[in-house]
């Protein structure tokens, strides 16, 4: 990297922020943070907004605003806050922007920072799901650079042939298969939050967590890459690999297959991105091949994972059924984490809205909106019906 870089973090207190805060507090004089943001985590934003003596910092819940600027005492940190606040420092001069505000919430700063322009780091799943036609334009209207943070999704652009992708045969995309993958249906039955949050690789939140659990996550990261590297929809492909350690390949037209492998660090990525196009140091462990001693790969089980197969068809429709797939799944998600439906409702529930609600395809992020509004309430209605 040449010069001081100017960053602005977008869900400064989750584990991708954290992650990323980690890495630009490691070399300070190569960065200078603009903004940081946060939900509800007023105690975490000051903190770090103190440590990296951040211009600015916004939480978003617009009832904490007193409790911020206290925290914030003193620091010379601009304290503001409520969802429009996010959504105008995403929208300020920044060289580099970590968007991971997750869920719905994260469309419209990401939005914000594409029209803006510079480089966007994507960990908002919800960006490109919903809304990955109207994100991509604005890239290319705005002349943005969009870089993968996920793991799979980083791994396919270190090794993607960004010139001709006519030279790409395959998109393989690697599943760790999650905490349950050797489970029967019955046994997946019983299983509860505190169960399901356990990945057996990575630490990450709950709600994605319980993604991976399903096998949803993988399902919404097909529907990202597409909208992340142009090949058609039936050249993209899911492998379970339990270790974790291959990320994700992409095959050749000549035979090749290109892999990017690495220990199961988000900080990896992460870093990637950070210093992309060249490379920074990092404090992740390196890759002991050895150690690891095996590498195993299996073909995932729609019968027993059927979220996976709602993702695929969803992607292959096309039009507003990602988007009504990802709203439908985070209700499910959030009413399982509450203990009101069971593990394997989750699915059926997502099942249900996609056969109930298909509304026409999104012009506008306001339809984008509109589209996620309808299929949580029928979301609702499904729950209702399987609590009858």
């Amino acid at each position: 990297m040449s010069g001081r870089r100017s960053i602005t973090i977008l869900g400064a207190t989750g584990s991708i922020g954290t992650s990323t805060l980690d890495l630009i507090e490691r070399e300070p004089e190569a960065f200078e943070v603009v903004a940081l943001t946060a939900q509800r985590d007023v105690a975490g934003l000051a903190a770090a907004a103190r440590r990296t003596r951040a211009r600015i910092a916004v939480i978003g819940d617009a009832a904490l605003l007193a409790d911020l600027r206290a925290a914030l005492d003193g620091s010379g940190v601009q304290a503001a806050a409520g969802h429009d606040a996010i959504v105008d420092v995403a929208a300020e001069r920044a060289d580099w922007t970590m968007a991971a505000i997750v869920g719905a919430a994260g469309l419209k700063p990401v939005m914000a920072a594409l029209q803006r322009g510079g480089t966007i780091a994507l960990a908002n799943k919800e960006s490109l799901v919903s809304a990955g036609d109207l994100m991509t334009g604005a890239a290319r209207q705005r002349g943005a650079t969009l870089l993968p943070v996920d793991s799979e999704h980083n791994a396919v652009f270190q090794c993607f042939d960004h010139e001709d992708a006519s030279r790409v045969r395959r998109v393989i995309l690697t599943a760790s298969g999650g905490p349950f993958r050797t489970w029967t249906r019955a046994e997946m039955a019983s299983v509860t939050p505190e169960q399901a949050v356990k990945h057996p690789n990575w630490s990450m939140g709950a709600k994605i967590s319980i993604d991976s659990a399903t096998l949803m996550n993988k399902g919404l990261e097909l529907i990202e890459a597409y909208h992340l590297f142009p090949v058609g929809v039936d050249r993209f492909d899911v492998i379970v690999h339990p270790q974790s350690v291959v990320h994700s390949m992409v095959e050749y037209i000549d035979g090749s297959v290109l892999a990017q492998l690495g220990t199961p660090d988000m900080r990896t990525p992460i870093a990637h991105t950070l210093a992309w196009p060249t490379r920074m140091k990092t404090p992740c462990a390196p890759l002991d091949l050895a150690a690891v001693g095996r590498l195993d790969f299996e073909a995932p089980d729609i019968d027993r994972f059927p979220a996976l197969g709602l993702a695929k068809a969803a992607l292959v429709a096309g039009g507003a059924r990602p988007a009504v797939l990802n709203a439908a799944n985070e209700v499910a998600v959030a009413a399982f984490l509450g203990k009101r439906v069971a593990f394997l409702d989750i699915a059926a529930i997502v099942a249900d809205v996609l056969d109930r609600f298909d509304p026409p395809p999104p012009a506008t992020l306001d339809d984008v909106f509109e589209i996620d509004a309808g299929a949580r309430r029928e979301a609702g209605r499904a729950m209702e019906a399987l609590a009858a």
